[in-house]
Formats: C-alpha cells, sequence, structure tokens
C-alpha cells in the first residue's frame, strides 16, 4: 500500500512578495478575508487582511485606506497592531498581529464555551475600556464594538480590532449623516443622526457586556429594523434580572442617553470607566 508523504495534506500556501507565506483562512468581513500568515523573515505568526481591488468602489476603498491611516498611529497593548500593508494589482494586503483565541463571539458559541460568568466579563471590559480610554484620548471613536470585534491572546489579553468605520473626531461632524456599526449594539444617537460621540462606544460596551453573558445582544429576537426603533424608544434596553447589582449599575450607566459636547462625552465615559474599576477594586472579582 502506497504511503501519502505528510505534505500530501497541505495545499500550497501563497508566497506574498518573497515577505509572507499566506495560510488558511481565518475570518471574512464586509471588505475581504482574513488569512493567518507566516513572517519569512521571522517566523512570526500574522493576520493578513486581503481586499479584492477588482470592481472595488472608491468609497469602500477609501474606508479601507481610512483603517489603514487610523492602526499606523495606534500602539497599546489592547488594540491589535498594524505590521504593514502590500499591494498587487488584484488585492491589497493589510499585516496585522495575528491574535490566536480569535473573537469573543466565536468562543462563546453554543458549540464552545457558551455564555462566560460575570468574573470572566470583568476581566475582558476591563481591558476594553482601558482600550477605550487610549483611543477617546487619541481622538478616535471606535463605532462598531462587539465581541466579534474583541480578540483574545492565549493568556486572555484582549485587542480590540475592526477599525473599518472608526472615526477621528475631528470628522465626526461629517460623518454625522452616515449610519455605521452593527444594529444591536448601535447607540441611540448614531441611529439618529445625530452625531456619533465618544459615548457611542461605550453604549456599545453595555451591549456586549449582555452579549457575552447570555450569547447575545439586546433586541436579538427582533429584526433589524424594530431592534433600532426599540433602541431610539426605549429608556434603555432590557437587562437581565439575574445580574448582579454591581453588573446592573454599571450597564445602566452604559446606557445613559446623552447628547453632549466631546468634553461632556468624556465626564460621562470617566464615571462608566469608575464605575466598572470599583468592582474591581473592591475585590469582588480577581483579576490577574
Amino acid at each position: 500500500m502506497s504511503r501519502q508523504t505528510p505534505t500530501a495534506h497541505f495545499h500550497k500556501s501563497k508566497t506574498l512578495d518573497n515577505k509572507y507565506m499566506l495560510g488558511d483562512e481565518i475570518g471574512k468581513g464586509a471588505y475581504g478575508r482574513v488569512y493567518k500568515g507566516l513572517d519569512l523573515e521571522n517566523g512570526d505568526f500574522v493576520a493578513i487582511k486581503q481586499v479584492s481591488l477588482e470592481n472595488i468602489a472608491q468609497e469602500d476603498l477609501n474606508i479601507i485606506m481610512q483603517e489603514i491611516d487610523l492602526l499606523k498611529n495606534l500602539n497599546h497593548k489592547n488594540i491589535v497592531k498594524y505590521l504593514g500593508s502590500l499591494k498587487t494589482k488584484s488585492h491589497l494586503h493589510i499585516i496585522l498581529e495575528y491574535v490566536e483565541n480569535g473573537s469573543l463571539a466565536n468562543i462563546i458559541k453554543p458549540n464552545k464555551f457558551g455564555p462566560f460568568p460575570e468574573s470572566l466579563v470583568t476581566v475582558y471590559i476591563a481591558q476594553v475600556l482601558e482600550g477605550l480610554v487610549y483611543l477617546h484620548e487619541q481622538g478616535v471613536i471606535h463605532r462598531d464594538i462587539k465581541g466579534a470585534n474583541i480578540l483574545t491572546t492565549k493568556e486572555g489579553l484582549v485587542k480590540l480590532a475592526d477599525f473599518g468605520v472608526a472615526t477621528k473626531l475631528t470628522e465626526a461632524d461629517v460623518n454625522t449623516h452616515s449610519v455605521v456599526g452593527t444594529p444591536y449594539w448601535m447607540a441611540p444617537e448614531v441611529i439618529e443622526m445625530s452625531g456619533v460621540c465618544a459615548a457611542s462606544d461605550i453604549w456599545s460596551v453595555g451591549c456586549t457586556v449582555i452579549e457575552l453573558l447570555t450569547c447575545v445582544p439586546p433586541y436579538y429576537d427582533l429584526q433589524p429594523m424594530p431592534a433600532l426603533f426599540r433602541i431610539v424608544q426605549d429608556d434603555n434596553p432590557p437587562i437581565p434580572d439575574s445580574l448582579s447589582p454591581d453588573i446592573t449599575d454599571f450597564l445602566r450607566q452604559c446606557f445613559k442617553k446623552v447628547y453632549m459636547s466631546f468634553h461632556g462625552d468624556l465626564v460621562f465615559f470617566i464615571s462608566a470607566y469608575k464605575s466598572y474599576d470599583q468592582i474591581l477594586q473592591e475585590g469582588i472579582y480577581v483579576v490577574p
């Protein structure tokens, strides 16, 4: 009986500019697919976002280039690192830090680990807030905080990812009349196109806390359009009765409807952050 060589089970990897080998697909989004890659210079694994340039609308290409421009200037332990980009005739490749555990949304799937306990959600969200503190200090609003855009390393370090719809605060007025993000995590002011602000990210954090605790965001039983209507009309999204008083209080901080200046947004943000930080400081949960 003939024996196959070990290499028979692997497809031939594509080499990019003799710098990276393109491996298996690990994800996909609105503007392309993401592959695991190998840096041929140092042997490090990387994530390679591959965007097809064939028939791409100029507006979509502008969004992708905006993401690159933002990532170039960010440097924080809780933000996925931009490592470079390569362009061929048919594709644009964005080289990013490889975060091996993938997204929290993937980890909480029923066929994997399911909903997290409050103690673990606290560990993750504390790091999300650290990343957002940094982003907002840089004048950047993420605009799409959700479990699918929160990656973790094997050590449990959180990395915020996917800055395709992020914006600089100086550009906020230009983007006022655009609704971007994912419906179930959207803040009311984004839906009403009354102006995106730093507090919009905090609303999404609250939705993400509920997502991690229940496996679904608020209003997930509704279709997107009715959900958007309820987000605007209700005082706040429904908060599960089973949550502890501390987490419930934090969620109420996140779900305050605010329409104020950026200075006011920072005050609001800090109050929500301190609310969560107090949970940690009082020793209710142990954070490594």
